[in-house]
C-alpha cells in the first residue's frame, strides 16, 4: 500500500469523527462570535497603550470576551503572562497563603510545575509553607474519586487541583465529563474551597469548558489553543470574580490589581487569534487523529485510543528506541514552514529533569498550537505530537513522515 493510499484509507475511517469535530467547532465559533458582539468589540479595542494602562479598553474587553466564552465571571488575558507555567504560578500564588494545603487529584503535575510547588530555596510554594499533596491515578489512569472524597473528608484543604492534559505522563487527558464528575464529587464531600483546573491544550476541544461544569478557576497559555496561532505570547486566568481578583493582585500589585497593564504593540492579534481559535483547534484535532490512525496502521502504539474523539490536541506515540523517537521528532521539524533545515539536538530545557528534544518550526517560538512535537529523552520513549494551523499542513506532514518511516 502506498503512502497516499494509507492516508486516504485513514481519512475514510476517520470521517465520522471529523464530522463531529466540525460540529464542535461550529458550536464554539458561535460562542466566540456571540461574546464579541455582546461586548461590542470595535477597532478602538485593538490600539496600543503605554504607561500604567489606566482605562485600557482593549485589555479590559479582551478579558470580558474570554469570560463570556468560557462561562466565567471574570478573566485576565495578558501578554505579561509569559507561558502556561507562569500563568499557573501567578494563579497559585495569588490564591494561596502560608499554611494552605492543595490536593492534586490528577497525579504528578507537569514537569515545569514541580519546581514551583516542591522546589527548595527557589521561592516555591513549599518555601512559603504551602503544602501540595497528590492522589495517584487509579490502575486505569483515571482520577480515583473514592480516594479524593476520603481525603477531603478526613483533612482540610483550601484548593483542589486538576491537570487536564497528560503532560509527559502516558495516560489519557481528561474529558469535560470526567472533570465535571470530579467537581461534583468534590462538592459532595463538603469542600467549599477553590477547584482549580490547568486547562492547557483543552480549550475548544469540546463544547464546554471546565468553568461550565463546576471548576472555579481555569488557566491556560495563549500560544496554545486560545491564541489561534496568532497571539505572540501570553496567558489567561478565568473563573469566579473573587478568585480572579486575587490573581490580578499577584500579577500586578495588591494596591492596583486589574486596573493597570498596558501593551505597546496593540491587541489585534489577541482578539483575532481568539476568534479563529475554534477553527484552528479543529484543524489540529483532525491532524492528530490522522497521524494517530496512520501510525497505528504501521504498528506504533499511540494514545488516546483512535476510536474516539481526543480530549485535547496532543497525541502520544510510543517508540522502542531513543533513535526511533528522535528520528520521528526530526521528521516533524523537517516538514515545518520555519527552520525546516535545522538538525535537532536534545538539550537541558529549564524546568525539566532530563534532556528534551523539540520540533518547533513555528512562527511564534514554542507555539504548540502550531504543528510541533517534543519528547523527554527517557524511557518509555514517547513523542508528544500536537498542533497544526491547517489540516492541509498536517496532512502534508503525515505524508512526509510516513515516507521516512517506510
Amino acid at each position: 500500500m502506498t503512502v497516499e493510499e494509507r492516508i486516504s484509507e485513514a481519512e475514510k475511517a476517520l470521517a465520522p469523527m471529523f464530522e463531529e469535530i466540525d460540529a464542535v467547532a461550529l458550536f464554539n465559533q458561535e460562542k466566540v462570535l456571540s461574546a464579541f458582539r455582546e461586548e461590542r468589540i470595535a477597532p478602538r479595542h485593538f490600539v496600543p497603550t503605554t504607561g500604567y494602562g489606566y482605562g485600557d479598553e482593549g485589555r479590559e474587553s479582551l478579558g470580558k470576551v474570554y469570560a463570556r466564552t468560557f462561562g466565567a465571571e471574570r478573566a485576565i488575558v495578558s501578554p505579561a503572562l509569559l507561558s502556561g507555567t507562569h500563568a499557573l504560578t501567578v494563579a497559585l500564588f495569588g490564591m494561596l497563603r502560608p499554611g494552605d494545603r492543595v490536593l492534586c487529584v490528577s497525579g504528578t503535575p507537569y514537569d515545569t510545575l514541580r519546581g514551583v510547588v516542591w522546589g527548595k530555596g527557589n521561592g516555591s510554594l513549599a518555601d512559603f509553607g504551602i503544602s501540595f499533596e497528590m492522589i495517584p491515578l487509579n490502575e486505569k489512569g483515571k482520577i480515583d474519586l473514592p480516594a479524593v472524597q476520603a481525603a477531603l473528608a478526613s483533612d482540610s484543604f483550601q484548593m483542589v487541583y486538576l491537570q487536564r492534559s497528560r503532560g509527559y505522563e502516558l495516560r489519557d487527558s481528561f474529558t469535560i465529563d470526567e472533570i465535571g464528575a470530579v467537581c461534583s464529587a468534590v462538592r459532595e464531600s463538603g469542600f467549599t474551597g477553590c477547584i482549580f483546573v490547568d486547562n492547557c491544550y483543552g480549550e475548544f476541544v469540546e463544547r464546554l469548558e471546565p468553568t461550565q461544569v463546576g471548576a472555579d478557576l481555569i488557566v491556560g497559555s495563549l500560544i496554545k489553543n486560545p491564541g489561534g496561532g496568532l497571539a505572540p505570547t501570553g496567558g489567561y486566568i478565568a473563573g469566579k470574580a473573587c478568585y480572579v481578583e486575587q490573581c490580578e493582585n499577584r500579577l500586578t500589585a495588591p494596591s492596583v490589581g486589574g486596573e493597570v497593564g498596558s501593551y505597546a504593540y496593540g491587541y489585534l492579534l489577541y482578539y483575532q487569534g481568539f476568534f479563529l481559535a475554534p477553527h484552528v483547534v479543529a484543524q489540529a484535532l483532525k491532524g492528530a487523529l490522522l497521524i494517530g490512525k496512520c501510525m497505528a496502521g504501521l504498528g506504533y502504539r499511540n494514545y488516546p485510543s483512535i476510536d474516539r474523539l481526543p480530549p485535547d490536541i496532543t497525541r502520544a506515540v510510543r517508540f522502542d528506541t531513543e533513535k526511533q523517537l528522535t528520528d520521528f521528532i526530526q521528521s516533524v521539524q523537517d516538514v515545518s514552514p520555519v527552520d525546516s533545515f535545522v538538525k535537532l539536538e536534545a538539550w537541558d530545557m529549564p524546568g525539566y529533569d532530563c534532556k528534551v528534544i523539540m520540533a518547533a518550526g513555528t512562527f511564534n517560538s514554542g507555539a504548540s498550537i502550531e504543528l510541533s512535537a517534543d519528547a523527554p529523552i527517557r524511557e518509555p520513549y514517547v513523542a508528544y505530537f500536537q498542533g497544526g494551523l491547517t489540516y492541509e499542513h498536517c496532512k502534508l506532514a503525515v505524508r512526509e513522515i510516513l515516507k521516512k518511516l517506510l
